[in-house]
């Protein structure tokens, strides 16, 4: 049976990387956007996987998709790949999708699936912690005022939407989830 759930948490860890990679292919070029940073659906995806695998193994397949992605796969945000993107003004949100993901999993497996709000209220928190790392690292980059003109203030409406949308899935889909003790997700 241990072999089994191994093939199965491999199984969704794949499928989780793979359900970011598709996401972070949906973007939207900001104009006038000095960091070179584009809104994409990878805060979406990294969030729900999250949720629904929990704060360990959320957190583990945001790691193997951002190696994957330093590694050469096209899997970040317009196909881009390779270690530079590691060192650019992208590192710090992929640290916060790491942590955004992290944080996710956490409060859903502490109850915070039960009420829409609740899952909205989990998303928002994801979000923060990811916009919070990735104008962090901008800051260092441009100055905090530029930061905040480039990493944050253009995401805040597409934010909002994510959020919303990545609720109502969450609440809606979690009881499709296996709760079971047993189960390949549930590992904590």
């Amino acid at each position: 049976m241990k072999s089994n759930n191994i093939f199965y948490q491999l199984t969704f860890l794949i499928l989780a990387v793979l359900f970011v990679s598709i996401f972070a292919q949906i973007e939207i070029e900001l104009p006038l956007n000095q960091a070179g940073i584009s809104i994409s659906g990878q805060t979406f995806a990294v969030l729900l996987v999250g949720f629904f695998l929990g704060a360990n193994w959320g957190a583990l397949a945001i790691i193997l998709y951002v190696v994957a992605g330093a590694a050469g796969a096209p899997v970040f945000s317009g196909g881009a790949s390779g270690i530079e993107i590691l060192t650019g003004p992208s590192l710090g949100y992929l640290v916060g999708f790491v942590l955004g993901a992290y944080a996710a999993g956490h409060l859903a497996q502490r109850g915070w699936h039960d009420r829409l709000w609740k899952c909205i209220i989990v998303m928002m928190i994801g979000t923060a912690v990811i916009l919070f790392c990735g104008v962090l690292r901008l800051s260092f980059m441009l100055g905090l005022m530029a930061a905040l003109d480039s990493g944050l203030y253009p995401f805040l409406s597409g934010g909002l939407v994510k959020v919303t949308l990545g609720g109502l899935v969450a609440y809606f889909l979690y009881p499709l989830r296996r709760i079971q003790h047993d189960s390949p997700l549930s590992i904590h």
